[in-house]
């Protein structure tokens, strides 16, 4: 399963929070299937965003497209890091075992 993890730094997470919310139509178009939105605990502005996507391949194609330049440079976002990451293995440790 192909996944996008991405941590950068935001102006101001409402801000932000509005234009990725705008933009959840084109990522879903662009083959998003699944996300996860996640702050540092000691800085409510350095966000990390974890996602599922159909493949790879459409992941950098959107996430490297000048539309998605345009949009971060309006939701405030600063020097991105965009690791691309391939599932090997997940599971649930129960608790009680």
């Amino acid at each position: 399963m192909p996944y996008v993890l991405i941590i950068h730094e935001v102006a101001d997470y409402p801000a932000w929070k509005a234009v990725f919310d705008g933009a959840a139509g084109i990522r879903r178009d662009a083959g998003e299937i699944a996300y996860q939105v996640l702050k540092y605990d000691t800085d409510p502005n350095r966000i990390v965003h974890f996602s599922q996507w159909r493949s790879l391949t459409a992941a950098r194609e959107f996430f490297e497209s000048e539309r998605l330049i345009e949009i971060r440079a309006r939701a405030g976002v600063k020097a991105p890091e965009f690791i691309y990451l391939d599932q090997l293995e997940s599971g649930v440790l129960d608790a009680h075992s």
